[in-house]
């Protein structure tokens, strides 16, 4: 599991950590990870030309101590101080006696860089970079350096991932001790490259509760069900979908698909998409409606593609199982009706639908994911699933990591993936995997089975993303 913290967080614990070491140990601890990165990137050291953007204080610190190790094994590095009267002092002496220097010219020395350092603002950073610092930026990422981030893109905000101004685009970052927030989640994710973790030695003074966690294979691996001997169609968990309409038949056959290949025992279908639904997959059992009477389940999903139909989705949320709420069925949403409610509900929605949730506009959500998806699950009392290039899950419970599913890809923009999602996450909600973690497993394995289904970079549909489900199964599965 990766995982992040708030700055306040970090800093404190570098605080700890640095009273029981001798004065810029940690620096030098974190610099040394870097230049070993930036070793890496460049391949060869000797003669190549690395120009350090150092801003005030510690971050600046870092790229003057990373500077220092490139100098001393050959490379010819440059300093643009943007802050000459804050730069770290101890740091710059080390430059200077490596045999680095401090550049007269910032663009003469950026034009010819084989790697730049961004060194400028850190984690410390608000509000996208100062007026003087972004023509400089601008040269470095105009340039054909590699340019690699100390701990985090310059002008990114660390602890919520929203770029409110100009930052600097890195190919690569370098970040100390533990991930942060910014580095995990879109938009501020897009400006990060490949992300190194150096370690530090901070994991023994970090909180044991993160504010962040990125599963990875292993992860979901430990949540995913598996049917024991004596398993039949009701242990293994029965859901019951409420989808599709005659405008959208579709939505009902895709939600179906990701419930059938979620490792549901039985799949109900309740909606007008029937005769579709058994032609594509003949084991569904398909009931007329209304909900109530459809038999019995272990979890709903409603709302794909169902229209107008705010009877079916008001039912759905008075039964006494987990629900997981979707698209059409998101519009009549009573936040009191749902908090009211005895089983747990899972929120599904697009930054679009989230937007309509909170009464906001689109923009604020995609800017702000973190904070709107926390604000979902706050407002609701439920599980909140926000879709989109970084889809993040919160509990009610504010107390608990929001999780990262660090699987998305741009394939899945296309019709109907997050259907095949919603049935996914509602067969494992009914073999009894809590919300939170069947989110967090039905969102990696979606996107993982997305990257099998496009592994020729061709366009795929669907169709396809639910066929690759199996796949991705057996890929998580091999982590066990």
């Amino acid at each position: 599991m990766r995982i992040a913290y708030r700055v306040e967080t970090v800093r404190a614990a570098e605080a700890e950590l640095m009273a029981r070491l001798p004065e810029d140990a940690l620096m030098r601890r974190a610099a040394a990870g870097l230049a070993a990165v930036c070793a890496d990137l460049l391949g060869r050291v000797y003669g190549a030309r690395v120009v350090l953007l150092v801003g005030a204080g510690a971050n600046g610190g870092d790229a003057l101590y990373a500077g220092a190790a490139l100098a001393r094994r050959g490379a010819g590095v440059g300093a643009v101080l943007l802050a000459p009267d804050r730069a770290h002092p101890a740091g710059l002496a080390a430059l200077l006696r490596a045999g680095g220097r401090i550049a007269e010219d910032p663009f003469a020395v950026l034009a010819p860089a084989d790697l730049v350092l961004d060194g400028i603002t850190g984690i410390g950073g608000r509000g996208g970079l100062r007026p003087d610092a972004i023509p400089i930026a601008r040269a470095a990422r105009g340039s054909d350096a590699v340019v690699v981030a100390v701990d985090l893109p310059s002008g990114v905000d660390a602890d919520t991932g929203e770029v409110r101004g100009e930052a600097l685009r890195a190919d690569a970052t370098v970040t100390f001790g533990t991930h942060k927030a910014a580095l995990l989640i879109d938009p501020a994710r897009e400006y990060a490259g490949t992300v190194r973790l150096v370690d530090i030695g901070l994991e023994p003074v970090l909180p044991s509760v993160p504010e962040l966690e990125s599963p990875q294979h292993h992860d979901v691996a430990r949540l995913l069900p598996e049917p024991a001997g004596e398993s039949d169609k009701y242990r293994r968990g029965v859901v019951g979908v409420v989808a599709g309409s005659e405008r959208y038949p579709g939505a009902a056959v895709l939600a179906v698909a990701g419930a059938l290949r979620g490792g549901a025992g039985a799949v109900r279908y309740v909606g007008h998409a029937a005769d579709a639904v058994v032609a594509r997959f003949p084991e569904t059992l398909v009931h007329a409606g209304p909900p109530a009477k459809a038999g019995r389940v272990q979890a709903w999903v409603v709302g794909p593609g169902l229209g107008e139909d705010d009877d079916a989705v008001r039912e759905v949320l008075a039964s006494d199982v987990p629900v997981l709420v979707d698209a059409d069925g998101l519009r009549p949403l009573d936040p009191a009706a749902v908090r009211a409610r005895s089983a747990p509900t899972l929120l599904t929605p697009h930054a679009g639908e989230a937007a309509a949730l909170l009464g906001v506009a689109r923009e604020e959500v995609e800017a702000a994911r973190l904070a709107s998806v926390r604000e979902l699950a706050a407002r609701y009392g439920a599980t909140a699933l926000l879709k989109g290039s970084t889809t993040l899950i919160a509990g009610p419970d504010a107390r608990t990591p929001v999780r990262v599913n660090p699987m998305g890809t741009p394939w899945l923009a296309t019709a109907g993936s997050g259907d095949v999602l919603s049935g996914l996450a509602g067969s494992l909600l009914a073999a009894g995997l809590p919300p939170l973690d069947a989110a967090t497993a039905a969102a990696y394995l979606h996107g993982l089975a997305a990257r099998h289904a496009s592994a020729r970079g061709v366009p795929i549909t669907s169709y396809e993303v639910a066929d690759s489900l199996a796949a991705a199964w057996r890929d998580v599965r091999s982590a066990r």
